[in-house]
This record gives C-alpha cells, sequence and structure tokens, in this order.
C-alpha cells in the first residue's frame, strides 16, 4: 500500500488521470465565481480585515489575498480566502465526506503558489496540478477516515487541513518524512468542530474551512523547519487503511465530486430541484401553491429554516430556499440579498412548508441525497414528485453551459466581463500554463473586484 506522504512526494502529472485533471479544472472555475460574490459578503470583509490587521508578512514570502490583493502572510490569505468561498454555500462538495475540499484547497495552494512567485521561484501549472491533486484526494480520504472511525460529525475544515498540509508540502518540495509531520501537525491543530452546531445556530462559524486551511498551510511550513507531528491518524495506521488501501490506483475525487446549482446547504438540494420541476413542468405560479410538504433525511429536515433572519440562517435551511425556488424559479446571487428575506410571498410559502424525516430516506442518503416534494395546489390538487437527488451529482452532471452560466451569474455586475472571460478560460486549461501563464491568472484572482 502506497503511503500518504509517498503519494504525495512521488506523484506526476502523467500519473493523474485526465478525468481526475478535468475534475480540478472545473472546480477551479466554479470556485472563482463563488469566490467572487463571496467577496461581497460580511463574512469576507470582517475576515480579509483581521488577516490584514494580524498576519502580515515580509514581501518577499507575502501572499495576496483573493479579490482584493493586499499582500499577507500565506496562512492570512488562505484563512481570508477559505471563510470568502465559504461565505456563498455554493462551492464543489462530497457527499461521502458530508463536506467540502475545494473551499480550503483553492485559497490555500494558490495562497502558497503565489508567495512562491513573489519569492522568485517558478511555478507552472503542472506542477500546481499535481498539487492540487495531492490535496484533494488526501483530504478526501482524511475525511472518509474522519467518518468512519468517530462518532460525531466534524466539519470539512478537520479534514482538509490534513490535505492542505499534504498540498502545500508538495509545492514546498518537502521530504515524506516532512510531509508526515505536516500532516499530523495540520490534523493535531485543525477544527474538529461540530457540523450540526453550524446547521442548528446558522451563523458565521460555516464549515470550519477558515481554520483548515491556514492550519494545513502554517503545519507545513512548521514542518519544513524541523517541528514534528507524525503520525495523522486519519492518514495512517491500522485504523485508516480501509479507507488508504487503493491511494494512487484509484480516486476518490473522480468518483466523489459534485457541483451545485443554487448557493446553499447541499442537503436541501434535491427538494429545490423536485419543486422547480413540479412548478415548470405543471405551468404554476406560486399563487397556485397553498402548502408545500417535503419529505427528506434526517439532517435535511435539521436544516428546518422557516423564517431566516441572515444570509447564514437562510443558507443552512430547507424551506426557505424551496420556497424561493417556487416564487422566483431561481436561486443565484440576487436570492441572497437581505431584501428575499422579506418578500412576503416567500416567506407565505415557507411557512407553509411541513418537513417530515423517513426512515428510508435517512438509511439510503449516505453517499448522495434523497427527497420528494408535495405542493398542495388552491384548487385542491395534489402534485407528488418523485424521489429524487441533486443535480450535479456524477449521475446527474451540471453541462458545461450550465456551469458557464453559473460563473457568468455569480461574476456578472462585480468582475468586467473580458477579465472575467479571461480568468474562466485560464482556469479551465490551468495546467497547460507556463509559469508567466500561471502568474497572470493569479493576478486576475486577487486583483480587487471591478464593481
Amino acid at each position: 500500500m502506497t503511503s500518504f506522504s509517498e503519494f504525495a512526494g512521488s506523484l506526476t502529472y502523467d500519473a493523474i488521470p485526465e478525468e481526475m485533471r478535468a475534475v480540478l479544472r472545473r472546480s477551479f472555475a466554479d470556485t472563482l465565481g463563488v469566490a467572487a460574490v463571496g467577496s461581497t459578503t460580511e463574512i469576507s470583509s470582517i475576515t480579509k480585515t483581521i488577516a490584514d490587521r494580524l498576519w502580515r508578512s515580509s514581501p518577499e514570502i507575502a501572499a495576496r489575498m483573493i479579490f482584493d490583493g493586499r499582500p499577507v502572510s500565506p496562512a492570512g490569505a488562505a484563512f481570508a480566502g477559505a471563510f470568502t468561498i465559504d461565505s456563498i454555500d455554493g462551492h464543489d462538495t462530497t457527499s461521502p465526506c458530508k463536506g467540502h475540499a475545494g473551499s480550503a484547497v483553492f485559497p490555500a495552494l494558490l495562497a502558497v503558489a503565489d508567495s512562491l512567485r513573489a519569492s522568485g521561484a517558478a511555478l507552472s501549472g503542472e506542477e500546481l496540478m499535481v498539487a492540487l491533486a495531492v490535496a484533494y484526494e488526501v483530504s478526501y480520504r482524511a475525511g472518509l477516515t474522519l467518518h468512519g472511525t468517530v462518532p460525531d460529525y466534524h466539519t470539512s475544515g478537520a479534514w482538509t487541513a490534513v490535505g492542505v498540509a499534504a498540498g502545500v508540502s508538495r509545492l514546498l518540495r518537502l521530504s515524506q518524512e516532512q510531509t508526515r509531520h505536516a500532516a499530523g501537525i495540520a490534523e493535531y491543530h485543525g477544527p474538529r468542530s461540530q457540523m450540526m452546531r453550524c446547521i442548528d445556530f446558522p451563523t458565521m462559524l460555516r464549515d470550519g474551512v477558515g481554520w483548515g486551511a491556514p492550519s494545513g498551510v502554517m503545519a507545513a511550513y512548521m514542518a519544513e523547519l524541523g517541528f514534528t507531528g507524525a503520525p495523522a491518524i486519519t492518514a495512517e495506521g491500522e485504523a485508516a487503511a480501509p479507507w488508504w488501501s487503493d491511494l494512487g490506483q484509484a480516486w476518490r475525487v473522480v468518483e466523489d465530486t459534485s457541483y451545485k446549482p443554487y448557493p446553499v446547504c447541499r442537503w436541501a438540494h434535491p427538494s429545490i430541484d423536485a419543486a422547480r420541476d413540479l412548478m415548470r413542468d405543471n405551468k404554476l405560479s406560486s399563487g397556485d401553491v397553498a402548502r408545500v410538504r417535503i419529505q427528506t433525511f434526517h439532517y435535511a429536515v435539521r436544516l428546518a429554516g422557516h423564517n431566516p433572519k441572515t444570509l447564514d440562517e437562510m443558507t443552512y435551511s430547507i424551506a426557505f430556499p424551496v420556497a424561493t425556488m417556487i416564487v422566483r424559479g431561481k436561486i443565484g446571487p440576487q436570492e441572497l440579498l437581505p431584501q428575499v428575506l422579506q418578500d412576503e410571498e416567500i416567506r407565505r410559502i415557507s411557512n407553509a412548508t411541513e418537513l417530515v424525516e423517513t426512515e428510508h430516506y435517512t438509511r439510503i442518503s449516505i453517499g448522495k441525497r434523497w427527497a420528494d416534494v408535495t405542493l398542495y395546489l388552491k384548487d385542491g390538487r395534489e402534485i407528488m414528485s418523485e424521489p429524487r437527488t441533486p443535480k450535479g451529482d456524477r449521475d446527474n452532471p451540471m453541462s458545461d453551459d450550465e456551469f458557464h452560466q453559473k460563473y457568468a451569474t455569480f461574476t456578472d455586475g462585480l468582475i468586467g466581463k473580458d477579465r472575467a472571460d479571461e480568468m474562466e478560460a485560464m482556469a479551465l486549461s490551468f495546467d497547460a500554463l507556463d509559469s508567466k501563464g500561471l502568474g497572470r491568472l493569479i493576478d486576475l484572482t486577487v486583483a480587487p473586484l471591478d464593481r
């Protein structure tokens, strides 16, 4: 069995399957669109201010904050970037891990890449691809191990810290032993925060990646100087072995990555999709709907959220986003504005929505998320959907056009079209860029919003 540290140190670009490369290209562009909207949030503003105040760095190793440009330390840029992306719950996801890798991995590795560039190092797109592949794959497997070996449900920051440490170790060209220590440091100091606390009490805490990303970055730099921390129990040892036995032969990222058409919790997506299709196929308007019943799995029912008062509460809700889809026919950046929370028609339908947990959906919602929706119409009819899983899963993928439309919608009004188009095209082919081209892409991602 290949150890994670050997995998991190020896992986070559040619050994990465094209299907894996395609996922990372897609995630790169998709994440940048989410980051653009995220940069308008209060979460982003606060964390960028904190990074600027408390995480400054010398010019020769500085990294610039995403869609901001101010130079801070690599850890500071990872901190602010991860919180910025996570502030809009529209980034890539992995249902088996019940979380997200890209929201930690991309801001962390881009921060270190920018710092290396500031120090005079040349980094190509192929090299960044290898580091991203390491970070993602190690993150997913550490996440599966964590969920498989502990009874409580931790945020993504807990296991992405380990993957970030491995990916940054690759960028810094650490030895296998140093990489082992980096992962151990990151795992030990990473945020094993309780996910259901965020579901039950939605605030700005989000999914833990805001601390997982800088924990992984700091861990790699500490290991480089000789700080010890091995072993990472989610990446090595007998208990972890079942989730690592095929490392290098199978790619969890290819199998488990899915994408979000809507910037709200993934658990709400099958219900949103079902409501959308019922409204469209039956040519209904929201005025036709008297009430709604959603049958789904246990965790989704805990989202609730009939009367959210903040963006955080709306993001981690199910009744309100479903009502938003019924009323507006879409959920995009405009549906994340404060005035939407006061929309009387959305609130009417949200308050008339019943959430029902079924044992069947709870049992089968392991690697996938299931729900069905019934609309009770004012004319007495009842229209029920088929059981649904979300759009964007591997068996129901988003098309290239749907990805582009999401990106265009998310960047519209925030980034000029020429810049947005160039950034999207470069992200979708980033591994073909030489060091100069990759530098140009990084410059585009750290420049302030154009609005």
